[in-house]
């Protein structure tokens, strides 16, 4: 009997079974996860979850009993030991299982500071899984005081919720800007003026030289000189793709688990996809961190081993939620030379060309330039730029 082994119980492993079975897969289908409860989604931790308002069974991807209901046999609280893919099998440690088809969707791991300056003190967290977040939870106290390590979106999320339950907030950013590595110059300015109107503390430019305390954090020295007496650490630094596994089993790796345009790695019935996954785009290898391209990417490798014989196709989008500003990115703004801002009060957004190419889109509680801008871009058509400046011109007409 054919079986299809899923190693990882995220977005993109919850999204590869629940499509094999929707489209008619009658083998057995095995799905593995190391966390202890089922699927379920990852960005409200950082958000809703955090400050209490989502309990965790709306957080589940699916209800429970999903994965009995459709025959699929999830097991949590289960980490692979090893995989042969010559032998086509799955060491869970005490039990061996043979596959047919194997996917990695191994999802990515953060960034941690190194134990040589404080990153192995008690209160420091990074922002990953449920057992990170119930860990920092109780310490999200009114007065308490936080550093938080990285201007990137995980940070600046973080940094929001902690001032919205009256924390005393510094956020640390060792590039010259937040967001520097990942948005214009334009959008970090809008988030920096709205966390300084939260009284969030932001520092460029300055970086965490090492943290302070005997066992548990009590302060933390910057790369300016300067001291801090913080409560505990919450780190944003990154993430990287969690190819341990894969490295083991000797697949190629390339910014992340090398596939082709379908999926498929460089053993025989191995497939990735979702962070884990790097694949061909435009010309280029890319690899996609967001919950979009875990589900599609996900869907069309399910599709695959039933046979589809389907390119994977990414439209890439994002959103960020801090205070009341939802962000939501379209498209990919890789070597833009021209950032076109289109103010409209409250609703604000950032067009990015490459010349006369439409290429990205930042819209901050513009809910209708995102929507324009995503059609744009995934149709391969631009916009004049005097066109998204002017704030009173329709952006509709753009779509005829």
């Amino acid at each position: 009997m054919s079986h299809v082994v899923v190693i990882g119980a995220g977005q993109a492993g919850s999204s590869c079974v629940a499509k094999l079975r929707n489209g008619g897969f009658e083998g057995r289908v095995t799905l593995v996860g190391a966390e202890a409860v089922p699927p379920y989604q990852r960005p409200p931790l950082s958000k809703a979850y955090l400050m209490g308002d989502m309990p965790l069974e709306r957080m589940f991807l699916r209800p429970e009993a999903f994965y009995g209901e459709h025959d699929i046999d999830l097991r949590l609280g289960c980490t692979v030991k090893g995989v042969d893919t010559a032998a086509q099998t799955v060491d869970l440690g005490g039990e061996v299982l043979a596959y047919t088809d194997l996917v990695f969707a191994t999802g990515s791991v953060p960034h941690r500071l190194p134990a040589a300056i404080g990153g192995d003190l008690g209160g420091v967290f990074t922002v990953r899984d449920l057992a990170d977040v119930d860990g920092m939870a109780p310490r999200f106290r009114p007065g308490a005081s936080v550093l938080i390590v990285g201007g990137g979106y995980i940070g600046l999320e973080a940094a929001a919720v902690a001032s919205k339950l009256g924390l005393d907030v510094v956020l640390v950013e060792m590039a010259e800007r937040i967001l520097q590595r990942v948005a214009a110059p334009e959008t970090s300015a809008y988030f920096r003026q709205l966390h300084a109107d939260h009284d969030v503390d932001i520092r460029e430019g300055i970086g965490l030289a090492r943290l302070l305390g005997d066992g548990d954090v009590a302060g933390a020295e910057l790369t300016d000189g300067t001291t801090l007496e913080v409560d505990f650490v919450v780190v944003g630094v990154g993430i990287a793709p969690g190819t341990d596994l894969a490295a083991q089993a000797g697949l190629t790796l390339d910014n992340g688990i090398a596939t082709d345009a379908q999926g498929r790695a460089s053993a025989p019935h191995v497939w990735a996809a979702g962070d884990c996954a790097s694949f061909p785009y435009q010309g280029q290898r890319i690899r996609l961190e967001s919950v979009p391209n875990a589900i599609d990417q996900a869907e069309v490798v399910a599709e695959n081993i039933l046979g589809a014989g389907k390119d994977y196709v990414a439209r890439p989008w994002f959103w960020s939620d801090q205070f009341d500003a939802k962000l939501q990115i379209a498209g990919l703004n890789t070597g833009y030379d021209r950032v076109v801002t289109r103010d409209g009060g409250k609703a604000v957004s950032f067009w990015y060309y490459k010349g006369d190419r439409l290429l990205a889109v930042d819209a901050a509680n513009d809910p209708r330039g995102y929507m324009i801008g995503k059609r744009l871009i995934e149709a391969g058509k631009s916009a004049p730029p005097e066109v998204i400046a002017n704030a009173s011109s329709d952006l509709k007409a753009l779509l005829k």
